[in-house]
């Protein structure tokens, strides 16, 4: 009896020991698949995040690229534009300089042209009547001479008298007349008296007819000459 209650007792020590083996083997295989598991997993996981990461890497490089190269033409293109610009400003500034400067440079020679010419007309005028009056003067003088003369007769002096009052007159005639034809819009004037022929020279390049016309009437009045004695030209 006692040797049966032994044998029972060593079977149950045996049979606990070997539940208790399957039990611990049981959990070793099951942590083990079940670490298996979450390990591969976990390197799933990591390289799904990792594919995830290059992939936002890339589109992150892409879309700077395009925005780089998009920077890139749009400077590019701002500087050719500019440039053009530059350049068509500066063709179109240097050739209206250029314009500007010939154009001003005509007009300073015709300007110059102009101003000369009539800087000589003027001169051709004002020395003519400095030389005319210079001429009346001295002939003035001459009778004069006569008139003081111890030497002269009376008939002497009566002609000088008269020549002298002739000559004075034909001064005031010629002044009154060429007034009026420099209220006619005809300044530079000049009016020449040699006996009964009257020469008249007019700064201008040409003469209409009713201007001839008024011209031989202010002559022929002042002067009282002759239409056909009134000799009028242009300079």
């Amino acid at each position: 009896m006692k040797i049966m209650k032994g044998l029972l007792k060593k079977n149950q020590v045996i049979i606990y020991v070997i539940a208790l083996m399957l039990v611990t083997a049981g959990y070793l295989n099951y942590t083990t698949n079940t670490a298996e598991q979450v390990s591969a997993q976990t390197a799933m996981e990591m390289e799904a995040n990792d594919d995830m990461q290059i992939a936002d890497i890339g589109d992150a490089t892409l879309v700077n690229s395009e925005a780089v190269s998009e920077n890139e033409v749009a400077k590019d293109t701002t500087e050719n534009v500019t440039e053009n610009t530059s350049n068509t400003n500066g063709d179109t500034t240097e050739e209206a300089n250029e314009n500007m400067t010939q154009n001003t440079n005509t007009t300073e020679n015709n300007t110059v042209t102009q101003t000369s010419a009539t800087v000589s007309t003027d001169e051709y005028f004002t020395k003519s009547k400095l030389e005319r009056d210079t001429m009346y003067s001295q002939m003035i003088e001459s009778y004069e001479k006569v008139l003081n003369s111890s030497n002269s007769l009376e008939t002497q002096k009566q002609s000088a008298t008269e020549e002298i009052k002739k000559i004075n007159d034909t001064k005031n005639s010629i002044m009154i007349c060429e007034n009026l034809i420099s209220t006619k819009g005809f300044t530079n004037n000049i009016v020449f008296v040699n006996g009964d022929s009257i020469s008249v020279i007019i700064g201008v390049e040409q003469l209409q007819q009713e201007e001839v016309a008024q011209i031989q009437n202010i002559i022929s009045r002042e002067l009282h000459a002759k239409i056909e004695n009134i000799h009028i030209s242009t300079k």
